[in-house]
C-alpha cells in the first residue's frame, strides 16, 4: 500500500466522530426524556461512559500490544477464538453497518423534506431515487482514493459540529436551574421511587449504547494507519469527544424545557429546543445540520463497511473477490457489493415499511458480538501476558467491558438475542462456501460445538417466531 493511502491520527478521529455522530444526536434529548428524568439520564450516561469507555481502552491496549492484528475489529475474535468466531464477528458487524447505511438514506431525505415536501417522510419514490443517487456518488468518491475521501470526511465532520456547538453555547446562556432540578429523579408521583429509578435506568442505558456504534472506526482502519500508535490515540480521542458532546446535548436540554415538553417535541427535537431560544432560525440551522451530519455519517460508515469486508477477504473469512483493489488502492469489489446491498434494501421500502424495523433490530443486536469478542480477547491476551506491569488493570478493564455487554444482551431481551442467532446462522452459508473454496477444514472440533449450539437456538427462534405470528 502506498504512503498516500495511509491516514494519520486526525483523519482517524474524523472517521470515528463521523461514524458515531449521526442523525440520532438531533433527537437524543427527546428519546432520553421518554425513558428517564434528568438525574437518571446523568446516571445512564455515567454507566454507558464506563462501559463503552472500557471497550475503547481495550481497543487502545490491544492496538498497542498487537499491532500485527491490523485487519480490523474482528481480527481479535479470529486470533483469540478461531476462524468461525472471527467470521461471526465480522459478519455481524458488516450486516449492522450496511443496515445503518440504509437508515441514513431514508433519514437524509426525511430531513430534506423539511425544505422540499416532495420527499415526505423519506420512504417514498422520490426519496428512494434521491438516496440511490447519493449512494452512488459516495461510492464514486470512495473508490477514487482513501486520502481524498478522508479529507472530505474531516471537512464534513467539522461542518457537522458547528450547529451542535452552537446549540450547546445557546443552552448554556439561557440555562434555568429551576427547570433542571424539578423532579430530578422523576419520582414525585411514584410510590416506589427506587424501582422507578431502576426501570428508567434500564431504558436509558439501552438508548445510549446504540449511539456509540462507530467507536471502533480507527481499529477497522488500523491496517491503513500511518503509525500503529495512532490507532489507540484516535480511539480514545474520538470516544472522549463524542461522549462529552452527547452528555452535554442531552443533559443541558433539561435546563431549557421540562421533561414533559421534551417528550412531546416533533423531530428533530434539537431544532425545536434551539427554536425556543433563538426563534425560527434555530429549526432551520438544526435541519441543515441534520443533512450535513447524515451525509458525513453515511460516508464514514460506507468506509467502515467496505474496509471490514475487504480485510475479511484478506484473512480468508470472506470470498476472495472482496480483496480486489483498483488503481487507487481501494477495494472496489468490497465497496460495490456493500453498496449494492444497501441499494437493494433501499428499494425494498417501495413495498413495505416493516422490513427495516426488523433488520434494524438485528443490526443493533449483532454488533454486540463484535464488541464482546474484543473484551474477551483483552482478558485472554492479558491473562497469558505475565510480564505486563499493568496486567491487573487491563484484566479489570476487560472484565468490566464483558459484564457491560452481557448486561446489554440480557436487557435487550430474548427476542433480539434469537434474531442475532438467526443472522449468524445465515452467515454460516458464506463461511462454509469460503472454507470449501479454499479446500480447508470447515469446522474444527470446538467450532462444531459452537455451530451445533447456534443450530439449536435457531430452531428455538423459528418456533418462537412462528408461534407469535
Amino acid at each position: 500500500m502506498s504512503d498516500n493511502q495511509k491516514i494519520g491520527v486526525i483523519p482517524l478521529v474524523g472517521l470515528i466522530i463521523g461514524a458515531i455522530v449521526g442523525a440520532g444526536i438531533f433527537n437524543l434529548m427527546k428519546e432520553m426524556a421518554l425513558t428517564a428524568s434528568v438525574g437518571v439520564t446523568i446516571l445512564g450516561w455515567t454507566i454507558t461512559g464506563i462501559g463503552m469507555g472500557s471497550l475503547a481502552l481495550c481497543m487502545q491496549n490491544l492496538s498497542n500490544k498487537r499491532p500485527d492484528l491490523n485487519a480490523g475489529i474482528f481480527s481479535y475474535a479470529q486470533e483469540g477464538f478461531g476462524d468461525y468466531m472471527g467470521f461471526n464477528s465480522v459478519w455481524g458487524y458488516w450486516v449492522s453497518v450496511i443496515i445503518g447505511n440504509v437508515a441514513y438514506g431514508t433519514l437524509l431525505f426525511s430531513a430534506l423534506g423539511y425544505f422540499f415536501p416532495i420527499f415526505g417522510n423519506g420512504q417514498n419514490v422520490a426519496s428512494i431515487i434521491g438516496a440511490s443517487i447519493v449512494l452512488w456518488i459516495i461510492h464514486y468518491l470512495i473508490i477514487r482514493g482513501l486520502n481524498k475521501v478522508t479529507l472530505l470526511n474531516t471537512v464534513v465532520m467539522i461542518a457537522k459540529l458547528v450547529p451542535i456547538i452552537l446549540f450547546i453555547v445557546c443552552i448554556l446562556l439561557v440555562f434555568n436551574s429551576h427547570i433542571f432540578f424539578y423532579d430530578f429523579w422523576g419520582t414525585f408521583k411514584q410510590s416506589h421511587p427506587f424501582s422507578s429509578v431502576l426501570k428508567q435506568l434500564k431504558g436509558t442505558v439501552l438508548s445510549t449504547v446504540w449511539v456509540f456504534i462507530g467507536v471502533e472506526g480507527a481499529v477497522v482502519f488500523s491496517g491503513r494507519a500511518k503509525k500503529a500508535s495512532d490507532v489507540g490515540k484516535a480511539t480514545i480521542l474520538g470516544f472522549g469527544t463524542v461522549a462529552l458532546i452527547y452528555a452535554l446535548v442531552t443533559v443541558l436540554s433539561f435546563g431549557v424545557m421540562t421533561r414533559t415538553q421534551l417528550q412531546h417535541l416533533p423531530n428533530p427535537a434539537m431544532g425545536y429546543v434551539l427554536e425556543k431560544i433563538i426563534g425560527k432560525p434555530g429549526a432551520f440551522i438544526i435541519n441543515l445540520g441534520v443533512i450535513i451530519t447524515i451525509f458525513g455519517a453515511w460516508i464514514s460508515n460506507t468506509l467502515l463497511a467496505e474496509e471490514v469486508s475487504y480485510q475479511a477477504g484478506t484473512r480468508k473469512l470472506f470470498p476472495k473477490t472482496f480483496t480486489k483493489e483498483n488503481k487507487h488502492g481501494m477495494p472496489n469489489n468490497a465497496t460495490f457489493i456493500t453498496n449494492l446491498l444497501v441499494q437493494l434494501l433501499l428499494i425494498s421500502f417501495l413495498f413495505t415499511d416493516q422490513a427495516y424495523s426488523l433488520l434494524s433490530k438485528i443490526s443493533s443486536a449483532t454488533i454486540l458480538l463484535s464488541y464482546i469478542c474484543v473484551a474477551l480477547y483483552q482478558c485472554k491476551f492479558t491473562w497469558y501476558e505475565k510480564k505486563d506491569k499493568k496486567r491487573t488493570k487491563n484484566l479489570f478493564i476487560g472484565t468490566i467491558s464483558i459484564l457491560y455487554f452481557i448486561w446489554l444482551i440480557y436487557a435487550s431481551g430474548i427476542f433480539y438475542f434469537l434474531l442475532t442467532i438467526l443472522c449468524i446462522l445465515l452467515g454460516a452459508i458464506m463461511f462454509i462456501y469460503v472454507k470449501h473454496s479454499n479446500r480447508e477444514i470447515i469446522f474444527k472440533p470446538f467450532e462444531k460445538i459452537i455451530f451445533a449450539v447456534i443450530m439449536l437456538f435457531s430452531v428455538y427462534a423459528i418456533i418462537r417466531i412462528i408461534s407469535n405470528v
